[in-house]
């Protein structure tokens, strides 16, 4: 069976996000053929006025709907400390935690060169304009390849500057067993143990 023109279309338009594949674009498209106009029409507002109200904190590169954003207007947030993290989403899964009370630095993205992603294309040298007063350095990207050898250029530039620079711990997850643990994650879990 054929999908109409207008079906396709929305399917290959919803296929185009982040984690959207084939079947679950046609399980939104479908999902979204079924509520009202009413409703769509408030999904494309919402959508519309996102695109034209978020920027770039000027700043710190979090989503932000001013010029700084909430994190970095906050007095009362520790003035000495960044947290380098590759996405804005980072920075959101970091604060829900409620475990860090410093300044972020957003790189959006992640050394890449296979992809053409060099430092150049990610805010690295603002962060190297941002270290006056600073006393730590947090490097909080991924564990994949990409996140690995970004933390690795910026510790290598701050490595020239007195400056403290950490990595966040590696671990397993709360409740996890230990015999599902891949070898790599229970190692760094070993390696980086603490004291009680």
């Amino acid at each position: 069976m054929r999908y109409p023109p207008s079906l396709l279309n929305l399917i290959r338009e919803l296929g185009k996000l982040p984690g959207v594949g084939p079947k679950s674009a046609q399980r939104l498209a479908f999902y979204l053929q079924k509520q009202t106009s009413n409703d769509i029409q408030a999904l494309a507002d919402a959508i519309l006025d996102a695109k034209d109200s978020l920027q770039q904190c000027k700043t710190c590169f979090n989503i932000s709907e001013k010029d700084q954003c909430a994190v970095c207007e906050d007095s009362l947030r520790k003035q000495n400390i960044i947290c380098v993290v590759a996405e804005a989403a980072d920075l959101l899964a970091i604060e829900r935690s409620g475990e860090y009370s410093g300044l972020y630095h957003v790189l959006h993205g992640n050394l890449s060169p296979m992809n053409g992603i060099g430092p150049d294309q990610l805010t690295i040298k603002a962060l190297l304009t941002r270290l006056d007063n600073i006393d730590e350095v947090i490097l909080a990207t991924s564990t994949t390849v990409e996140g690995e050898a970004t933390a690795m250029y910026i510790a290598k530039l701050l490595s020239e500057i007195e400056i403290n620079v950490s990595r966040i711990a590696y671990g397993l997850p709360v409740g996890g067993d230990l015999e599902y643990a891949d070898e790599v994650t229970l190692g760094r879990a070993i390696s980086n143990r603490r004291a009680v």
